[in-house]
């Protein structure tokens, strides 16, 4: 007879998804991060993020990175599911501005190909780097910042997303002239 081995399982950490009041979402996650540093529960909630992704606006000429919510009013919380419960979900729930978890007083965690998407989705913002909050759109009038064109105004005829670049019209000595400026010398006609 052989004999058996028991092996201490490991417990795969689960998400799980904390509604809170839309606008607050970075405080409270300040205010959890010291609840579990405080509490001594950094085994057993690994991460705490909230999904967003980097773009960019350009205002006044210059390119202004922002951090743009993916989920308004969510947290997500990675924790140990066996651990995860009671003082721990109280404490969370009791933070001001939390309304509460998928599941209320006993958290359902995501499903993991949910979680992965969400990940993917913020992984995929930070490895892609900053998209445009307003992208330029063909036909839209815009006014040059910057170069020989300065304070010219022209329509917008080709948008080169990957390149950062347009292919803009104005109008010279009452001819319209293609002039190909990128993002950072155009901002948008109010």
């Amino acid at each position: 007879m052989i004999p058996l081995i028991m092996t201490e399982t490991t417990n795969e950490k689960k998400w799980y998804s904390l509604r809170v009041i839309s606008g607050k979402e970075r405080k409270i996650k300040e205010r959890i991060e010291l609840e579990v540093q405080r509490s001594g529960w950094k085994d057993y909630i690994t991460q705490v993020l909230v999904p967003s992704e980097k773009v960019y606006k350009i205002r006044n000429g210059k390119k202004v990175i922002l951090e743009r919510n993916i989920l308004p009013g969510y947290i997500l919380i990675e924790a140990d599911p066996i651990k995860f419960k009671g003082d721990m979900v109280q404490a969370i729930a009791n933070i001001p501005n939390v309304i509460h978890f998928l599941g209320r007083n006993d958290p359902i965690p995501m499903q993991q190909s949910e979680a992965n998407r969400m990940l993917g989705k913020v992984d995929e913002s930070q490895n892609i780097g900053e998209s445009l909050i307003e992208p330029f759109i063909v036909g839209e009038t815009v006014k040059i910042v910057d170069g020989p064109f300065n304070e010219f105004v022209g329509d917008i005829q080709e948008v080169n997303e990957e390149k950062k670049k347009l292919k803009v019209i104005v109008k010279i000595f009452g001819r319209g002239t293609e002039v190909e400026l990128n993002f950072m010398q155009v901002e948008k006609q109010s």
